[in-house]
């Protein structure tokens, strides 16, 4: 039946964007080494506006603890300066006239743990998300039957709708084993 094949692509859909959104989340967690994407959501004052970081300068890793900001307008290093400054990511910024530096600390375990349980929440929310789908598909199948549907189609689409919650769900595990691998190694 074409509506029961429309909700299941829609709930793949769904449950592919929480994957990607929950690891789109975790790129934002620090995890020792200093990663451009880290700066990623700090937005700078250009002529007014509020602008992504990325749009006004290069960032660079000259190494592994070290983020270099280059303005494409050094009358912007300052303006980059006050955003780092009150961003909640706790890094002093250093300018030298041409670029900002951040140096990144080395964690400690402490914050390693604090850290990886951060991880553990956003991944409990992304398979909370599937889930939620995985409900909602279920519930509209239900629906579906009630108005008609043959019960042995209904059944099948709800086999593969825990088949696909099954499948995102392991990978959104897959990235909480990467991520805590990653912020454990010290």
């Amino acid at each position: 039946m074409e509506e029961i094949q429309l909700f299941l692509e829609e709930a793949e859909s769904l449950m592919k964007k929480a994957v990607d959104h929950t690891a789109a989340e975790l790129v934002k967690i620090r995890a020792g080494k200093a990663m451009p994407n880290f700066l990623d959501g700090i937005m700078v004052s250009y002529y007014g506006a509020p602008t992504p970081l990325q749009q006004v300068s290069s960032i660079t890793t000259p190494d592994a603890r070290t983020l270099a900001i280059k303005p494409w307008e050094k009358t912007l290093i300052g303006e980059i300066e006050k955003a780092i400054i009150n961003s909640d990511l706790g890094l002093n910024p250093q300018n030298n006239g041409e670029m900002v530096m951040l140096t990144i600390p080395p964690l400690t375990e402490e914050r390693r743990r604090t850290l990886v349980k951060q991880v553990k929440n956003e991944c409990e929310n992304g398979k909370i998300s599937i889930r939620t789908i995985r409900k909602d598909t279920n519930d509209s199948l239900k629906k579906l039957q009630k108005e008609g549907a043959p019960e042995d189609e209904v059944k099948r689409a709800e086999e593969n709708v825990q088949k696909m919650t099954d499948k995102y769900s392991g990978q959104i595990d897959g990235l909480f084993d990467k991520k805590e691998e990653e912020i454990m190694k010290v």
